[in-house]
């Protein structure tokens, strides 16, 4: 579903706000005012550009594990293909040799 934030060059719509028009005019002591606020304005720009890089790591090392996984996913179908084909299971390996565990059951008296 594509809503506001997935639309090509809306984010660099300049507004009436970012463009610095307004209807009254500018007053010669406002000079220290717009400083400030620009200083704001950089510092909070500063802290999201920060977050963006963390988020960027963070995504390009889940599309690393999931390479991997899925890679990991293909070779395991190939083997079960192959052993198929050829009719004889002797060559799967053995699930300790794999890292998966075996369960521990005991019986229950109702």
């Amino acid at each position: 579903m594509r809503d506001v934030n997935t639309l090509k060059g809306l984010h660099g719509l300049r507004t009436l706000h970012s463009s610095k028009k307004s209807s009254i005019p500018k007053v010669q002591s406002s000079s220290y005012l717009d400083l400030y606020v620009m200083g704001k304005e950089k510092e909070r720009l500063l802290k999201e550009a920060e977050k963006l890089g963390q988020k960027d790591t963070i995504i390009k090392k889940r599309l690393k594990e999931i390479e991997h996984e899925m890679n990991k996913l293909q070779e395991d179908e190939n083997f079960t293909k192959s052993s198929k084909s050829t009719g004889s299971f002797k060559n799967v390996p053995d699930k300790k040799k794999l890292g998966e565990k075996e369960w521990k059951t005991m019986p229950l008296d109702y």
